[in-house]
């Protein structure tokens, strides 16, 4: 028999820190909590730490980055799941993108924060599906471009240069440059990377507006 999983749970909120690890105990015999701790400081002090996963409170009150908090566990080879009251999509993409594995809201049954933990144990990242609902809507309203700006994207993705560009379109070259910090802005809300000439490309390719040689 494998030995179980070992969680360790940060939650400066104390009554909701026990409740956490009650669920958690009574609903998987393959997770054992070996961590209750309510604050950073107190994890890393812990006899038991490093753990196989972290359940993080995202809105621990110490002034700390959490982007901090993520590399330090991951240096230390420990898998994370955030936890927060907060569901909004440019949160959920920020804490995904800044290591965390997984990313529930703190009203989710003790079925799914179990589902969390064994799949961030294994590697794989965790959602919801009000939250993976929630993120895809919110990339279909960010990534609305206008008809120019597409215009844009797929000159600008086809290889020209700004220059070209905006001799193509005639307007002026800091106009195309405008143009392209929108496309980039909306495309970053949305949690897709197109900062570079070559990620930009790749994009227009993907949604149709360049063909692909």
């Amino acid at each position: 028999m494998p030995a179980p999983l070992r969680l360790a749970i940060i939650d400066d909120h104390r009554m909701l820190l026990a409740a956490l690890s009650e669920w958690v105990r009574s609903s998987a015999e393959d997770v054992e909590v070996v961590a209750a701790v309510a604050s950073w400081p107190d994890l890393l002090a812990h006899p038991a730490f490093p753990v196989d996963v972290a359940l993080l409170d995202l809105d621990l009150r110490d002034g700390l980055p959490v982007v901090v908090k993520l590399r330090a566990l991951h240096t230390a080879g420990v898998a994370v799941v955030v936890m927060s009251t907060y569901s909004e999509p440019a949160i959920v993409r920020d804490a995904l993108a800044s290591g965390a594995l997984g990313y529930l809201l703190k009203s989710e049954d003790a079925s799914t924060i179990v589902e969390a933990v064994r799949t961030a144990a294994a590697g794989g990242s965790f959602l919801s599906p009000r939250l993976t609902a929630a993120l895809e809507a919110s990339t279909a309203s960010d990534l609305v471009l206008s008809d120019q700006e597409r215009r844009v994207m797929a000159l600008y993705g086809s290889g020209r240069s700004v220059e070209q560009v905006a001799s193509a379109l005639h307007v002026s070259s800091e106009t195309v440059r405008s143009h392209l910090k929108r496309i980039r802005d909306k495309h970053r809300r949305a949690g897709i990377d197109v900062s570079s000439k070559m990620a930009l490309r790749a994009r227009a390719l993907s949604e149709g507006l360049l063909a692909d040689d």
